[in-house]
């Protein structure tokens, strides 16, 4: 009975720890949105730089860590930030989801040609690839952080400034999940031999 108790145990305590996590990665985006509804865009990007802030404390003392994507758009949630508050330009804060992005892309890139794939860098304790798979898999995540930087680029341009909230906010977190499920079966493919 002790042995069936314990899996059960841990169980919920992972699936916590995600919840957690998925909190504490998407409360300032949630944040940001009913700011902005509210107060604007102004006042949503003062808000939204506060609540990174207080995302990244978060994470250290909920979860014992911070986690590097966390770090990057926290820094330059702060820096884009800034510069919108200072010159009360909003075409700031919607640049950064494109530097977020493209910054992403060329570290996945830089792994490449150094042929140390950054994602195994960053996963390689959570998941278990062939090199090849990791190889791929880093190359799909290049190419699909240069297409959100440039959809961030084709939204903010060419159409209006509510309908580009509510994709930063509620289309880039769909269509990175999307992305991220269509991937289950190259990490199949890509198991090493004796893993299940």
């Amino acid at each position: 009975m002790s042995q069936q108790e314990l899996p059960k145990s841990s169980e919920p305590e992972l699936g916590r720890e995600q919840l957690l996590k998925l909190a504490i990665d998407l409360g300032p985006l949630a944040v940001f949105l009913v700011s902005y509804v509210f107060l604007g865009l102004i006042w949503a990007t003062g808000i939204i730089m506060v609540a990174s802030v207080a995302s990244m404390i978060a994470s250290q003392r909920l979860l014992g860590r911070i986690s590097t994507a966390l770090v990057i758009s926290t820094v330059l949630i702060v820096a884009f930030g800034t510069l919108t508050l200072v010159l009360d330009d909003p075409r700031f804060i919607q640049m950064k989801p494109t530097m977020v992005y493209l910054l992403f892309a060329a570290a996945l890139a830089a792994g490449h040609f150094l042929r140390r794939p950054a994602l195994q860098l960053l996963l390689g304790e959570a998941m278990r690839l062939t090199e090849e798979g990791w190889r791929q898999l880093s190359l799909r995540w290049m190419w699909f952080f240069l297409v959100m930087a440039g959809m961030n680029e084709v939204v903010r341009h060419a159409i209006s400034e509510g309908t580009w909230v509510a994709f930063k906010v509620g289309g880039f977190p769909l269509l990175t999940i999307a992305f991220l499920v269509a991937q289950h079966g190259l990490i199949q493919r890509h198991q090493p031999s004796g893993d299940c």
